[in-house]
């Protein structure tokens, strides 16, 4: 997320956080454009007026550089001419301020579904079938009743079924809430009750790099 307002950025970051998503906050385009070059991200967040340039000319230089990531624009700016000239220089959606913490969190979503090919919120793989927003998970026909933690580490693994991911990966989805620290060892233990309720051969360990789900029956 870039955005130099420190109230409206500690405010997302911790809203957002606590509708389980990960926020990184920087505050300057040269602070985002050093962190994207060293990371993957799922969307960027961008405000327009920024302290060191404008958050458009960002955006035309992510595209033309041939960054992809999923952009919302946030901003107090209303003319319909910015919002034309946002989504032209390859914004993917729009929002202005102020917002509501649950439509920006459902536009996020909305985003992240259209980038992975999913027009449906709703997670099915390998005879598993998770439905995030009303927090149930059916295995087969049966009902599946999670904890809260185990809900978030399985739709971690749900989410990138088939890929390796770290424990500091899983650990932040554990931690869901973006606030309360998580012991490593509790990873551990989360994932042994998953492996019993849906079978040991799901969740590989892979040594060294973290762990992978195994969607195909």
């Amino acid at each position: 997320m870039l955005e130099d307002d420190g109230l409206l950025g500690e405010c997302a970051r911790v809203g957002l956080a606590q509708r389980d998503f990960f926020v990184e906050w920087v505050t300057q385009i040269r602070l985002a454009r050093r962190i994207m070059d060293g990371g993957d991200y799922s969307c960027l967040l961008l405000d327009l007026c920024l302290p060191d340039g404008d958050g458009l000319q960002f955006l035309r230089e992510l595209r033309e550089a041939g960054n992809d990531v999923p952009v919302i624009i946030i901003t107090a700016r209303y003319e319909v001419e910015e919002r034309i000239r946002g989504l032209e220089y390859g914004a993917d959606d729009y929002l202005t301020k102020p917002y509501s913490l649950d439509e920006l969190a459902a536009r996020l979503r909305a985003v992240l579904r259209r980038r992975d090919g999913r027009a449906s919120n709703i997670l099915v793989c390998g005879g598993i079938r998770m439905d995030p927003l009303a927090m149930t998970v059916q295995a087969g026909e049966e009902p599946l009743d999670l904890p809260p933690m185990e809900f978030r580490l399985l739709r971690a693994f749900l989410q990138q079924a088939g890929k390796i991911q770290t424990r500091e990966a899983l650990l932040q989805a554990l931690r869901g809430d973006g606030v309360e620290d998580v012991a490593s060892n509790l990873l551990d233990v989360h994932i042994h009750n998953l492996r019993k309720k849906l079978g040991s051969e799901r969740i590989k360990t892979v040594r060294g790099l973290g762990y992978i789900f195994i969607g195909d029956d």
